[in-house]
């Protein structure tokens, strides 16, 4: 009975793997402390590089009065786009990595705020690209709001949200050029601007609630030896000719034709229907736009007397920047805490270990590199149209009381003013 019951484990079998395991040590072992070895070097000489590159977080005030659409936010991020790592020493020896921004909007008790984090050498380029597009804004910079913030687990609520793509990186989610923001001949009470149901939720959160919004980049490239890489990774514009005939071949209408010999022809672009089409020529101009590989997540703390669940209120207002059908959209990936019932998580060990790691993830901005490289999901790529779209200083035509402007418009001094 016992030889039966062992028999179902197959422990020959077993026994066999570990054989051949300890037969061939001698080939895997060294191979598995080198990569040990190459790993924790990566790890601690990228940490000692962020630590000494440090980093700025400068806030926008943004015109009272702006009649600029998105595109010229997409002419800043285009500043900044940046894909160039450097030289192999700086890379290997140095622990040196890609530059990395992160776009923030965040209410801060109800007062919704814009700040743009980055490495300090970026600051006088981003302030000039924002002074070129928008002349009545300033730009100052100021204390790093999420480091004043200690979570404690007794007296406070903690959750969040990262996101990923419901479709491939090759289609676009709803740019501002679908809504038509590009059309400079529009009346301001004819705009309807995506950025507003979520400014106008930030604007909702009482005192003592804080709610931040935070988009990281990496300018996008295709990655190989120089990004510490034994296998390449391809350019994401390799996938879009894929996807584009994936469309034509499986999604068209109609009847397949045939031949005189009765093969089925091939499917053409005429087989498509007129917003399959139109589709089509979406993924093709977002191709044309500078890339930056991306992550958008969510953080929501308050004390526990005043917080609420906020989380699902953030992300329905974040709809209106996808479709479900032949777009893209933004949907998310991974909610911290998450659910958990108690005989999952015993004492909330996993959920404050969730809880805190989100929070010092924000804190240090990273998703890109250690020390918390690809936590609660992995990068997608955006373009500067998207980004845009996501991120830009809106008009008269968004109210939101409390958001944060500029009071009045800067002129120069008159030139002959007695000394």
């Amino acid at each position: 009975m016992i030889a039966e019951f062992l028999s179902l484990f197959q422990v020959d079998f077993y026994q066999k793997v570990w054989q051949v395991v300890f037969v061939t040590w001698p080939v895997w072992l060294p191979f598995a402390l080198v990569s040990l070895l190459l790993r924790t070097w990566f790890s601690y000489k990228r940490r000692e590089w962020l630590k000494k590159t440090g980093s700025i977080l400068l806030e926008i005030k943004i015109p009272k009065n702006t009649e600029k659409s998105p595109a010229a936010m997409e002419m800043v991020l285009e500043g900044i786009w940046e894909d160039v790592l450097g030289s192999l020493t700086g890379a290997y020896l140095e622990g040196e990595v890609r530059d990395v921004f992160s776009l923030e909007i965040v209410s801060l008790g109800g007062q919704v705020k814009f700040f743009i984090w980055a490495f300090p050498k970026w600051k006088s380029i981003i302030e000039s690209r924002i002074y070129a597009h928008y002349p009545g804004a300033e730009v100052v910079e100021v204390e790093d709001y999420a480091l004043k913030v200690v979570f404690d687990p007794t007296t406070m609520n903690l959750s969040g949200v990262t996101t990923r793509l419901h479709k491939p990186d090759a289609y676009p989610i709803k740019t501002y050029i679908d809504f038509e923001l590009d059309k400079g001949n529009k009346e301001q009470e004819e705009i309807v601007d995506p950025l507003a149901p979520v400014l106008e939720y930030l604007g909702t959160l009482k005192p003592g609630e804080n709610q931040w919004i935070q988009i990281l980049l990496q300018g996008h490239r295709k990655e190989g030896f120089q990004d510490v890489r034994l296998f390449s990774k391809p350019d994401w514009r390799e996938g879009i000719k894929k996807e584009i005939n994936t469309m034509i071949e499986k999604e068209s209408f109609g009847t397949p034709e045939k031949d005189k010999l009765g093969a089925i022809k091939p499917r053409t672009l005429l087989d498509l229907t007129k917003t399959q089409g139109e589709t089509i020529q979406a993924i093709e101009r977002n191709a044309a736009k500078l890339a930056f590989d991306a992550m958008w997540r969510m953080v929501y703390i308050a004390p526990k007397e005043v917080s609420v669940s906020r989380t699902v209120g953030i992300v329905g207002a974040m709809r209106q920047f996808g479709s479900r059908t032949l777009l893209n959209t933004l949907r998310p990936h991974k909610f911290i805490p998450g659910i958990q019932y108690p005989w999952e998580d015993f004492l909330n060990i996993n959920k404050e270990y969730n809880q805190r790691t989100l929070l010092e993830a924000y804190k240090r901005r990273s998703v890109f590199n250690v020390p918390f490289k690809h936590v609660f999901g992995k990068p997608y790529v955006l373009t500067t149209e998207e980004l845009a779209t996501l991120f830009h200083f809106p008009g008269t035509t968004v109210t939101t009381p409390t958001l944060t402007r500029v009071s009045s418009k800067k002129v120069d001094a008159p030139s002959n003013l007695p000394m």
